[in-house]
């Protein structure tokens, strides 16, 4: 770049110099200009001028500091300290040298989408008082050959060089959606992709134990099983740190995190809000609490309330309600649907369900809302058959009512071939413990039809007992078009014996 500025300095003085002396210019000022066009057209190509960082163009650039800080983000309390573990290795130099401690050179968080992977990063920043540079895996894939591993070359340029100029010992390079540059090689074909993982492989074999400022990556992904083995090996990404879905307790905390600036109304029970909201990200739980907010807001009231959070909670599940108006015989036949999931959750799930509505949500016209009483990891034969039976109860009840069944029931009959899958894989069928795919198909389909068959008929006979029950809460699902849990379990409070239901 400096020898460009010095040629634009003297350039014009030695041209005025020969017009002086009267040679004519008018040929070399247009082999000039068309030199300059071709110049240019060529660095647009590799993606930015020589010697120019590219900055804010193909990189997405963070503040080079960051005021996040672990106690800023709810629940993942084991990876928290998993990753700060690893981060005591950039700060405690002298402890590692004296044990021989080889430097930690990468750091990936591995787990669903949501769950604060990129804030576990900005605050490793802040741990560690390190320079924070973010760039997502899309930001170097490009048409053109070489550009993505130019630009790994120009973020460890730049980190060093922010990292240097605010006087820092370390800089954290994060790479979110690193499997779309970081994926598995296969066969001989050269990919832009492949040159850019390469790039980041050199780039991490080059980090040195004694260099200053000291470099760490992070990258994040939620598919770990499609990354290249080069970058997992140990000396590259030598920590893997699972960010998985919160648990209640980690809910709860999330929940309180978010709600610390709001008003929230005295009849909010967090606990219960937590308990609802079963399988939720941090970033969907954020959302709840927003929309939550917005709802009250909506409605002119002073504080959030109770009824705002579940109604929040119904929208992130399904979406926003929607102006799609049922007839009357469609209608009641979606109560149905709905009731007869409800009726068989709560007979194998006790306490379990905890609202019935006929508000068309997303492309739903009717739904259950399910509040699980306890968090299972583990599941047992018996506990994916109840899953199944309260998959099938829909179109059970459809056909006790109507004598067939509707189209409502294809997402549900996609649920229960994904259970009974999960039941012969596990080796919980009667073919045993048994590898998949050495098993005929037809051997398979068999077995799942029998396991449906014998829950179907399961299903329908405890529904056929309740048929008076689904009655009586289908007039007041057509009349309320909402029966809240304890509504709903004082209905049917004369039939939760299991014993008499599957005598």
């Amino acid at each position: 770049m400096t020898l460009v500025k010095y040629l634009l300095g003297i350039v014009p003085a030695i041209a005025v110099f020969l017009l002086y002396l009267g040679y004519n210019l008018g040929p070399v000022v247009f082999l000039g200009v068309v030199a300059s066009i071709g110049y240019y057209l060529l660095q647009e190509r590799k993606g930015s001028p020589i010697g120019v960082k590219t900055k804010g163009k193909g990189i997405n650039h963070s503040l080079p500091e960051t005021t996040i800080r672990f106690e800023d983000i709810g629940g993942q309390e084991k990876a928290k300290r998993e990753l700060m573990e690893a981060l005591d290795f950039l700060i405690y130099q002298e402890q590692i040298h004296q044990y021989g401690i080889r430097p930690i050179k990468g750091i990936l968080l591995d787990g669903p989408p949501g769950t604060g992977k990129t804030l576990m990063a900005k605050a490793a920043a802040n741990y560690t008082d390190s320079i924070f540079m973010a760039a997502s895996g899309s930001e170097f894939v490009e048409m053109y050959v070489g550009v993505g591993a130019q630009r790994v070359r120009q973020l460890f340029n730049e980190a060093r060089g922010l990292a240097i100029k605010n006087k820092k010992d370390s800089a954290i390079i994060f790479i979110d959606e690193i499997d779309v540059i970081g994926g598995k090689r296969e066969g001989k074909n050269l990919r832009e992709y492949d040159q850019t993982l390469n790039q980041l492989l050199t780039e991490m074999d080059g980090i040195q134990s004694n260099e200053s400022p000291k470099i760490l990556i992070m990258a994040a992904t939620n598919r770990k099983d499609m990354l290249d083995s080069a970058l997992l090996r140990p000396g590259r990404f030598d920590r893997h740190i699972t960010v998985d879905l919160p648990d209640k307790k980690a809910r709860m905390k999330i929940l309180e995190l978010h709600t610390a600036k709001k008003p929230i109304a005295e009849d909010v029970d967090l606990e219960q809000i937590a308990g609802e909201a079963y399988g939720f990200s941090g970033a969907q739980l954020e959302s709840v609490t927003n929309e939550a907010a917005i709802y009250a807001l909506r409605e002119k009231e002073k504080a959030i309330s109770t009824k705002h959070f579940s109604s929040a909670i119904d929208k992130v599940l399904m979406g926003e309600e929607n102006d799609r108006e049922a007839n009357i015989e469609e209608k009641r036949r979606v109560a149905i649907h709905e009731l007869g999931h409800a009726i068989i959750a709560e007979f194998v799930k006790p306490n379990s369900v905890s609202q019935v509505a006929l508000r068309p949500r997303g492309q739903a016209l009717g739904y259950v809302r399910h509040n699980p009483t306890d968090e299972r990891y583990l599941h047992t034969k018996e506990s994916i058959e109840n899953e199944i039976m309260i998959a099938l109860a829909g179109s059970v009840a459809e056909e006790i009512f109507y004598g067939h069944r509707s189209t409502g029931s294809r997402n549900d009959f996609e649920q229960v071939q994904n259970y009974v899958q999960h039941i012969i894989e596990a080796g919980l069928s009667s073919l045993g413990i048994i590898n998949v795919k050495s098993i005929s198909k037809d051997k398979i389909d068999q077995e799942s039809s029998q396991i449906i068959e014998a829950l179907l008929e399961k299903t329908r006979e405890a529904l056929i007992q309740v048929k008076d029950v689904i009655e009586r809460a289908v007039d007041h699902l057509e009349n309320e078009e909402v029966l809240t849990g304890i509504e709903f379990r004082e209905m049917i409070k004369n039939y939760t014996d299991k014993e008499k239901i599957y005598q």
